[in-house]
């Protein structure tokens, strides 16, 4: 009897692994043995995590997109529809045209989105470049701004353990800021100052979720005049008077407030149940090693929607799509999974605007930070103007 496997959505994660499997399994699809579907609710793939870029007007959306289809190997149907829900005991998913896909095998690659209304004001007043829009938004700003502060904040989800978005970006993203500034000939004139909340994952008044990086921040912060302060906790702003102000008392005032905002899984996911806090941020309970979701047979995650102490990013789904795609393959042709997850994240982190900073780490191991090079930032560069739309063809 056929198998089908369902990847629900058309991200970093879900493209990598969807070209991985149909690669591994091609003789079984050509044979009708298996069937691969990806179903996303968009005909478009944008490259995500260039996103911060735009906000310094390094790209515009038509150099970050692709056309899905385009991405997919052959032997993969793509169905461009909205998933809905999923009846895990009929192991059937509903979308929002009607169609209802009974699956052996199911992934979430669903993402994450930002949640600023979670804190009051933050929509309205703060700024970030987790989407395009957004980002293109904080872009006007940041080419016209000749005086003032631009203050940044970073905000965890409540679920214990589990990072915001891309780790880095802050970071990444106020090195770039003032390069930009300075570029611009007015960095003199503003004032920026980082800030990070008191509780990141498991370490308290830090300025990273690791503590090598965080340890060396304030020397590079100061060389560059970028101010610092730990213990800073957004939670509330007020759009009129332009003032952020902290769970731990504290007030500041911006003239703009770029934030790593809060975030969530996305609405289908949260409506699943299976999220083990109701605060609802929906992240599904994943088995650490597997990558299976708890107590479901044959449903995966990948990427943004797990609940693991890992970097929501590409260079973690770089890692955890391999492992996906062979322990799929091994429940059909041995009944159980074989490969392990070790929470390997890779990727080039961008330290200003022309220099970059390779980075490795795992479950047991945290970043170990090297200065930033030139050559860092040529291999970064690589990365957003080619190498990305190769990794998730699965060709690298």
């Amino acid at each position: 009897m056929r198998k089908r496997i369902v990847i629900v959505g058309g991200g970093t994660g879900g493209t990598m692994l969807a070209n991985i499997l149909a690669r591994k399994l091609h003789r079984e699809i050509i044979n009708n043995k298996v069937e691969l579907l990806m179903i996303s609710q968009t005909a478009a793939h944008y490259f995500k995590p260039a996103f911060m870029y735009v906000a310094f007007n390094a790209f515009f959306k038509h150099e970050l997109m692709r056309a899905q289809q385009s991405l997919l190997r052959p032997e993969i149907k793509f169905i461009v529809d909205k998933a809905e829900g999923v009846d895990f005991q009929q192991r059937r998913l509903f979308t929002a045209s009607g169609n209802n896909y009974d699956y052996d095998f199911l992934v979430f690659a669903t993402g994450c989105l930002p949640w600023t209304e979670k804190i009051p004001g933050l929509a309205e007043a703060g700024d970030h470049f987790y989407q395009y829009q957004a980002a293109r938004r904080l872009a006007g700003k940041l080419a016209t701004i000749e005086k003032g502060r631009i203050f940044i904040t970073v905000s965890f989800p409540q679920t214990p353990n589990v990072p915001h978005q891309c780790g880095i970006a802050p970071i990444e993203t106020t090195l770039m800021l003032d390069e930009y500034l300075r570029q611009r000939g007015v960095r003199n004139q503003i004032e920026i100052i980082y800030t990070y909340p008191t509780i990141s994952q498991l370490l308290r008044n830090c300025l990273f979720l690791q503590r090598p990086t965080g340890e060396a921040l304030p020397e590079i912060f100061a060389a560059r005049g970028i101010k610092h302060q730990r213990g800073f906790t957004l939670n509330q702003v007020d759009a009129g008077r332009r003032i952020a102000y902290s769970a731990e008392g504290d007030e500041q005032p911006f003239d703009i407030l770029m934030a790593t905002p809060p975030i969530r899984a996305v609405e289908m996911v949260r409506n699943t149940g299976l999220s083990d806090i109701d605060n609802g941020e929906g992240w599904l309970p994943t088995d650490p090693q597997t990558l299976q979701v708890y107590d479901q047979q044959g449903v995966y995650v990948i990427g943004d929607t797990v609940d693991l102490p890992i970097s929501k990013a590409g260079g973690s789904c770089h890692n955890q799509a391999p492992v996906i795609a062979d322990n799929i393959v091994a429940e059909m042709q041995l009944g159980h999974p074989v490969r392990h997850y070790d929470g390997k994240v890779q990727a080039v982190a961008q330290f200003g605007l022309s220099s970059g900073m390779p980075l490795v780490y795992d479950y047991r191991h945290d970043v170990v930070p090297t200065p930033a090079t030139k050559l860092g930032g040529m291999l970064r560069n690589g990365v957003n103007r080619g190498l990305y739309w190769a990794a998730v063809r699965g060709l690298i």
